[in-house]
């Protein structure tokens, strides 16, 4: 039978015991939720949105963790699991977003209305985050020691709040684009890029799902300031409603929603990989066979 147990002395880890059924749904939504985006990226052969995946695969592993701890409410390694594979998930979530709005610009070559050049977005944007993430590492990592919880709760506070801030920067950025960008189409009149590409639609998406996580990381800032021994702490529910089903609606809003028909490569990641010579063969193989069929295209007009 689950008991809470204390950690060291009179210090507890857990004010609740954690609900399994709970728990195990939410296990089970999120795996759903992976294998369809894993289903679709394979379909459309948009590798990039792999990082949606990896981030629905943590919530699955962050789910089971805390299932394991409902067991064991003594044990700081499942305490520190269960914690923080669900907050690495939204930074992948934000990761594939940043992506997402550079193949925009690029799919609408429109990276003279960008504030940011969208080769730079994802690298700055994923850079912030994870210089977020591990800020409020650090202070996670403290949480194990009661002498130094307050100061850990601190250090988790000013992470989260410069993740607002890295979030809220990403939403005026896509905002700014997607208003000089309408008042480009009114000027010069809708081209033929601007129809084929659904840029409106998934603009939309990316404000939606932004504004998602946004909510989610508010949530989380509250909570550490409001301390271990607020309401937040001692009650349940308000994680499954304020983080798993928030992240649940981003991932299903990606898939419902997604990213099909923009322009392949671009962004950091693109940058990298030619820096590196990832793909290099595969690159090299295409540029042939672009050669040989102009080659063939000049020897039938010769002919």
């Amino acid at each position: 039978m689950p008991e809470l147990k204390p950690y060291k002395g009179s210090y507890y880890l857990w004010d609740y015991i954690p609900n399994l059924w709970a728990a195990l749904a939410f296990a089970i939504v999120f795996t759903l939720l992976t294998a369809i985006h894993a289903w679709k990226m394979y379909r459309t052969r948009l590798w990039y949105c792999s990082l949606f995946v990896i981030g629905g695969v943590f919530e699955v592993i962050g789910y089971l963790f805390r299932i394991a701890a409902r067991y064991d409410t003594s044990s700081l390694p499942l305490s520190i699991l269960q914690s923080v594979f669900p907050l690495l998930a939204p930074i992948l979530f934000a990761a594939s977003l940043y992506m997402v709005y550079a193949r925009v610009v690029r799919s609408l070559h429109a990276e003279f209305l960008s504030i940011v050049p969208s080769r730079w977005t994802t690298i700055i944007f994923v850079g912030g985050d994870w210089f977020c993430l591990n800020v409020q590492s650090s202070g996670a990592g403290l949480l194990g020691k009661p002498k130094n919880a307050k100061i850990a709760e601190a250090i988790i506070v000013a992470g989260l709040g410069l993740q607002i801030l890295v979030f809220v920067a990403f939403m005026v950025l896509c905002s700014h684009f997607h208003v000089r960008y309408r008042r480009h189409e009114r000027e010069k009149g809708c081209s033929q890029i601007s129809e084929a590409v659904p840029w409106q639609a998934i603009l939309n998406m990316l404000y939606g799902t932004s504004l998602l996580i946004l909510v989610r990381n508010v949530f989380r800032m509250v909570e550490f300031i409001m301390g271990q021994d607020s309401y937040l702490f001692e009650n349940e529910w308000p994680v499954y409603v304020f983080d798993g089903v928030l992240m649940g609606l981003v991932m299903a809003a990606f898939w419902w929603w997604f990213p099909e028909g923009l322009e392949e490569g671009g962004g950091g990641w693109e940058w990298i990989r030619k820096r590196w010579g990832w793909g290099r063969e595969r690159v090299h193989s295409e540029d042939r066979m672009e050669l040989r069929a102009r080659e063939e295209g000049e020897v039938e007009d010769r002919r």
